[in-house]
């Protein structure tokens, strides 16, 4: 149905074969691109896209995943306020309730929207696969196989992204697992369910798997710590909450093997069949559905790389670029990537950071611009990102870690603080649970990074990010000044924990 909405309202013609952009890819970095690259123009641009416009993000990440989330959020939150949880009490979720909520969040896949914000920016949308032909020209198959060759007068631009990656275990493909399209679009609630690896899909899926409903959960990580790029303290804070509401959590063991009774690809986010036997060590379960969240794949390996010279191999299939998004290898500055494909920062917000950027840079190039000034370079990305973990407790953060910043070889200091007991978190929930810490390089005062751990930590995490890409040394924190009673406060105490221990 989406389809058949997107070709009836596509002002994109047969007889239109040349446009001065070209966007493989309709997720929102290709999208932004493509509107940085023509707007307050009359250049042209086109996006090629194979799925639904929206990619990833619109209807099986992003915003699924946060739907299903934040019911969760504030139940725990009622369950921890005097005068709140007495009404409350030990009721679950309405789970259907929280399904439609998450359809309507994703437009039940209905991209017409999508197409529709395309053409009122000025954007055509040719379904299909696209693929490098050539210098400055795509090949876009449609469904039914036909081939049209397209060509682009400035530039060229890789959104591939991503797919789920689903390790070469024995027996495990030929379960037929879920991946994250399928826990993001999730339509029949299992009762016993195995979420393999450890990480912020792992994490949040179990979140929201444990409100919706599943009786017996299990979370099967290889790493010794949940979140294991965070800080330490975050996973283990995380585990923690998981084990209170009765999560299984197995760490520092991988699956050796998978057995399925029957197996069946009855659709997206419902069972696929009969039991399931998942061993690990020298244990194993029995679960009705078992999740895979162990990393992603770049969509590299068709889209023809090789044609123009691109060797993604060596890279482990993303596509290097240099700071301005241009694809390095390929001369001419006309072949630029953004997103996940470029393997710099798999976050959909920084994706549509380096989108601007791309953008800007094309729009530039195609007037004889300069494009020294900092809107045109990509800086974020060099260590400087910022991600927040939506489980619960929340985990925020930006930069890098102390781990990270010592095997750098960077003389750091490090600033700690408990996130109970002060107004502001003590007036948000009862029990209030949480960490906070900072990671500064001790000659020059600045920020590398900082992690926050605890309800509702993902709107301190934009403040640290000013910090770090601003540079703002610790002492000059002191001058800003946080608002009581909130949250922020946890500046002052980390500022004031530092002074103690000076």
């Amino acid at each position: 149905m989406a389809e058949t909405a997107a070709a009836a309202t596509s002002p994109i013609t047969p007889e239109r074969d040349t446009y001065d952009v070209i966007v493989i890819g309709g997720g929102p970095p290709g999208e932004i691109a493509a509107q940085y690259a023509i707007q307050g123009s009359d250049r042209t641009a086109v996006i090629v896209e194979h799925e639904l416009l929206g990619g990833e993000c619109s209807y099986w990440a992003c915003m699924p995943s946060k739907a299903l989330l934040r019911p969760i959020e504030v139940l725990e939150a009622a369950r921890h306020m005097p005068g709140v949880k007495s009404i409350v009490g030990d009721h679950s979720l309405d789970a259907q309730a929280v399904l439609q909520r998450r359809d309507s969040f994703t437009s039940d896949h209905d991209e017409s929207g999508q197409v529709q914000w395309a053409h009122d920016t000025g954007i055509d949308v040719l379904k299909g696969h696209g693929r490098l032909a050539g210098v400055k020209s795509v090949e876009v198959t449609s469904a039914d196989g036909f081939i049209r060759t397209l060509t682009a007068r400035h530039a060229v631009v890789l959104a591939t992204g991503t797919t789920a990656t689903v390790p070469d275990i024995p027996g495990l493909r030929d379960a037929l697992p879920w991946t994250s399209r399928d826990v993001t679009n999730i339509h029949e609630i299992p009762r016993r369910m195995a979420v393999v690896g450890g990480g912020v899909v792992a994490c949040e899926s179990a979140c929201w798997l444990d409100g919706l409903g599943v009786d017996e959960l299990t979370i099967i990580g290889s790493a010794p710590l949940l979140l294991a790029r965070n800080e330490p303290f975050a996973g283990e804070l995380v585990a923690d909450a998981f084990r209170a509401n009765g999560v299984r959590v197995e760490l520092s063991t991988s699956v050796d093997a998978v057995q399925r009774v029957d197996p069946k690809a009855t659709g997206e986010g419902r069972v696929h069949g009969g039991e399931v036997t998942v061993s690990f060590g020298d244990r194993s379960i029995t679960v009705d559905e078992i999740v895979v969240a162990t990393g992603r794949t770049p969509s590299s390996s068709d889209i023809g790389l090789d044609v123009v010279g691109v060797d993604a191999a060596g890279n482990r299939g993303f596509v290097k670029t240099d700071d301005h998004l241009a694809v390095i290898g390929v001369p001419g500055d006309w072949l630029y990537a953004v997103g996940d494909i470029t393997g710099r920062a798999l976050l959909t917000h920084m994706g549509k950071y380096q989108a601007r950027i791309c953008g800007a840079v094309i729009a530039a190039r195609a007037t004889g611009e300069p494009i020294d000034g900092p809107r045109f370079t990509d800086v974020a990305d060099d260590g400087k990102v910022p991600q927040v973990t939506f489980t619960d407790p929340q985990v925020a953060s930006v930069g890098i870690s102390e781990k990270q910043a010592r095997a750098d070889g960077v003389d750091v200091e490090i600033i700690e603080h408990d996130m109970a007991g002060y107004a502001g978190s003590s007036l948000l929930r009862d029990g209030y649970v949480g960490r906070a810490k900072l990671v500064v390089d001790r000659g020059s005062d600045t920020l590398l990074g900082a992690t926050f751990v605890g309800a509702d930590v993902a709107e301190l995490v934009h403040a640290a990010t000013v910090a770090v890409i601003g540079g703002v040394t610790v002492e000059q924190l002191w001058h800003v000044v946080p608002s009581y009673p909130t949250l922020s406060e946890i500046w002052l105490k980390l500022l004031e924990a530092r002074t103690t221990s000076s």
